[in-house]
């Protein structure tokens, strides 16, 4: 059959290549190939050869306990990343993989999870709800919540430590000769978190009295508010999944006006609408307040980053609540 000098066959590195078209597909395959190997080398997926325990946590800040006091003994990867919202994630199919795969499933419990709930008490044994030996008498009652709870202890640094506890037991548990190192590891990190809740007091104490009130888009700072010595307002409740009415913006924007609050926060991986809505209240009524910054509220930064990890995650939201709540509201010109 004739063949035009067009389409004859060429050879590229050992490939044979008809068309453009075959020499872009070559291309796209080789880079999915590399993309996807790359991704699963640094992803804390099982691997045949590597006999550590796996272990899969539900949220980014329970990882971060499991690094401090695994170390290197354990192997882990969160199902959720930077930015995603606990109380509204729907598990993959890559999830229940991960799970299914795992020694054993850490979550953070007190319904904090939403819609996985149902999945992770299925897993009996082989899951654990790191909220579990935190006293009851030392957790904000939430009566209107789909829990008895709130579940956003992660913003107390002391009542964390509790948390650091739990997962040195389950560890332990799992691969008893590494006791010596969890417990050695738990109590260095239980150190730091201290002296991260005393950082915490004393940096909160040095806003003015009448200004130490943070507004949020849902309220998930309550035990942050306790623990340092800061009234907290949330527009929408305990969950994102709870929506926010007229009369709700219409309170806040008085609230902010009245107390004379020179700002109001966002949060990362929460709709703005809500907060964008009290802000354009409060400046229809002819003041001005800013938006004091973007807080973590329900995950940690990106990998990498001062913000992806719990402290660097906790000191940012600490100094972006003083620096911002610092000067008076004033009236718009």
């Amino acid at each position: 059959m004739y063949r035009s000098e067009k389409t004859s066959p060429k050879t590229y590195s050992g490939f044979l290549m008809t068309t453009k078209s075959d020499a872009l597909l070559l291309f796209v395959s080789l880079f999915l190939f590399i993309s996807l190997f790359l991704y699963g080398c640094g992803n804390g997926e099982p691997e045949s050869n590597d006999d550590r325990p796996f272990v899969v946590t539900t949220t980014n800040l329970i990882r971060d306990v499991v690094e401090n006091v695994g170390g290197e003994d354990v192997r882990f990867v969160s199902l959720m990343g930077p930015g995603v919202d606990p109380h509204v994630y729907r598990a993959t199919p890559r999830d229940f993989r991960r799970m299914e795969q795992s020694d054993l499933v850490l979550y953070n419990g007190l319904y904090l999870e939403g819609r996985l709930s149902e999945i992770l008490d299925r897993l009996g044994d082989q899951s654990r709800a790191v909220t579990g030996s935190i006293p009851r008498e030392k957790l904000i009652d939430a009566t209107d919540f789909g829990g008895a709870y709130d579940p956003h202890v992660w913003f107390d640094a002391e009542l964390w430590t509790y948390v650091v506890m739990d997962v040195r037991d389950a560890l332990t548990r799992l691969l008893p000769e590494g006791e010596e190192d969890f417990f050695r590891r738990a109590e260095e990190y239980k150190k730091e978190l201290m002296e991260l809740h005393e950082y915490a007091k004393q940096r909160i104490q040095s806003i003015p009295e009448e200004r130490r009130i943070m507004i949020t888009a849902h309220d998930a700072f309550q035990y942050f508010g306790r623990a340092y010595g800061i009234e907290v307002r949330g527009l929408q409740g305990l969950s994102t999944a709870t929506e926010f009415g007229i009369q709700d913006v219409t309170r806040m924007v008085s609230l902010i006006i009245e107390r004379n609050i020179p700002a109001i926060f966002i949060e990362t991986g929460v709709s703005t609408r809500a907060i964008e809505s009290v802000l354009t209240g409060v400046r229809d009524r002819g003041y001005q307040v800013q938006l004091g910054g973007s807080l973590f509220s329900d995950s940690m930064g990106a990998p990498g980053t001062p913000e992806g990890t719990y402290a660097g995650m906790f000191r940012h939201n600490v100094e972006t609540i003083v620096q911002a709540l610092s000067e008076e509201l004033q009236p718009s010109l």
